[in-house]
């Protein structure tokens, strides 16, 4: 029988098994990361963005932040009425809606080149959806594979039960 801490992994498991298979994480800079002199512009017309998506910045926390603000914020590098904010040095945020988003460095890098626009797109839909009406049910599976949230979901349930086994 499950504990409620079983239960509780069990259900995280799943729920990640499900939200995240298909989200990519943007890293603001790739290897560069987040820091002055950089052509951020350039770094972002080379991604494309979904909802559902991440995009991190990664920097010396002492040194800079990230704001999420307006267009008038970005252009004129201020953050008066930013939508949020971080510094911790290593930033995960959600693009959940379909717009652009314009993040800056509040420390003053942004007049240094720190602050990148990026336009979020709805997800285009699933790669077997246009085709759909031209393949049957049969046929789509005789070639035995499977979808990546079943593969993942599998995995993880595996996982969980060498995980309760060994206990």
């Amino acid at each position: 029988m499950f504990d409620s801490g079983r239960s509780t992994l069990f259900c995280f498991l799943l729920i990640c098994s499900t939200t995240l298979v298909g989200a990519t994480d943007h890293i603001v800079g790739a290897n560069k990361g987040w820091n002055p002199g950089i052509n951020y512009t350039l770094w972002a017309n080379n991604h494309t963005f979904y909802v559902g998506d991440l995009i991190s910045f990664r920097y010396v926390k002492t040194q800079y932040n990230v704001f999420e603000v307006n267009e008038t914020g970005y252009d004129n590098c201020t953050i008066e009425g930013a939508t949020g904010n971080w510094s911790s040095g290593k930033d995960f945020i959600l693009l959940n809606n379909a717009k652009r988003y314009y993040f800056i460095c509040g420390t003053g890098g942004c007049f240094n080149g720190m602050k990148v626009s990026v336009l979020v797109h709805t997800l285009p839909p699933p790669p077997h959806a246009a085709n759909a009406a031209n393949v049957s049910p049969q046929s789509s599976n005789q070639a035995g594979f499977q979808s990546a949230p079943a593969v993942l979901f599998a995995f993880l349930a595996s996982l969980v039960s060498i995980w309760f086994n060994s206990k």
